[in-house]
């Protein structure tokens, strides 16, 4: 598993992240180069968890979301990486000299983030040093969620390794995500806490960063509790990539994981945002399917049992 590391070049850190992603947001915009998915919302209870349910129902979304559909489908076939090169008009800046930020060109939420690597890294490979020092210097800036889908039963669509970071709250009547409640109520043991209502694997831990700019030792502190992760799902450390797929949660004071065992469950798709308390759903009808079999059956049903 690599621990190297490369960042001790002035020149490659942002310091004025959040200013830079307003200013391309908008270029961004304006020329055409974003293509935001326009979604209404709803929420659906379930247990303890307000589950947010963003909702794509206006005709020229649909076309948009097809469309969207249809290249990356096309790109998946042809082996097309839109990362190398990446779209000029949705860089944001460098981060360090492994890694971009970039905008997410069909977003959902607002100033949605890719944290990609500069050269080609395998989606499905272990995350190390230089991406939680990327991700690590995005969320000191910028307080939001972090995350990683690794492998294409966890709802990744790409395979240019990238995290990804949507900014605090997802929605004006959210705290900041829909599952922060139930995160404070956890019982740790030792290091490690469960959530009650998520009967399927996972596994969650408390970090505290370190304020101010220490990206090598907050990128450290993501490393260490990233690990004690892996071995609390018992996921094997020693092999060349992760033998399952899993979805990874990364906030400033804690980062959850999440072994899948398929990317949908009736024609519903699940990623690491499904089980931040998140959906997305095409129009009204999967909504009502999306009631009906409720939020925690398609988490349980799409994630791997319990050990």
């Amino acid at each position: 598993m690599a621990t190297s590391m490369n960042l001790d070049k002035e020149e490659f850190e942002s310091t004025d992240l959040w200013e830079k992603v307003i200013t391309q947001t908008n270029h961004a915009i304006n020329c055409g180069a974003l293509q935001s998915i326009v979604t209404n919302y709803a929420f659906i209870k379930d247990a303890n968890i307000r589950f947010l349910v963003k909702i794509l129902d206006n005709f020229l979304q649909k076309e948009i979301s097809q469309k969207k559909e249809t290249q990356q489908r096309k790109k998946i076939e042809e082996k097309v990486d839109p990362f190398l090169p990446y779209e000029e008009d949705l860089f944001v800046t460098n981060l360090s000299d492994t890694h971009v930020c970039l905008l997410n060109k069909y977003n959902v939420f607002d100033y949605h983030l890719l944290i990609t690597t500069r050269v080609f890294e395998e989606q499905q490979s272990w995350l190390d040093l230089n991406d939680f020092a990327a991700l690590g210097q995005c969320l000191l800036q910028i307080d939001g969620l972090g995350f990683y889908n690794s492998g294409t039963l966890s709802g990744a669509s790409q395979q240019h390794k990238h995290l990804q970071l949507v900014p605090f709250p997802l929605s004006s009547e959210v705290e900041k995500i829909p599952i922060e409640s139930i995160i404070k109520e956890i019982d740790f043991q030792e290091d490690i806490g469960f959530v009650s209502s998520f009967n399927f694997s996972h596994a969650l831990i408390k970090i505290n960063l370190t304020t101010g700019k220490n990206y090598f030792q907050n990128a450290l502190i993501f490393l260490e509790n990233y690990h004690k992760l892996l071995m609390a799902i018992n996921l094997p450390l020693n092999k060349e990539k992760p033998t399952v797929d899993y979805n990874l949660l990364i906030t400033r004071e804690w980062m959850m994981i999440i072994e899948r065992s398929q990317a949908s469950y009736k024609s519903i798709p699940v990623n690491a945002l499904g089980f931040a308390g998140t959906f997305f759903v095409k129009n009204q009808k999967q909504m009502e399917q999306l009631k009906e079999l409720t939020p925690l059956i398609i988490l349980q049903n799409v994630a791997k049992n319990k050990k």
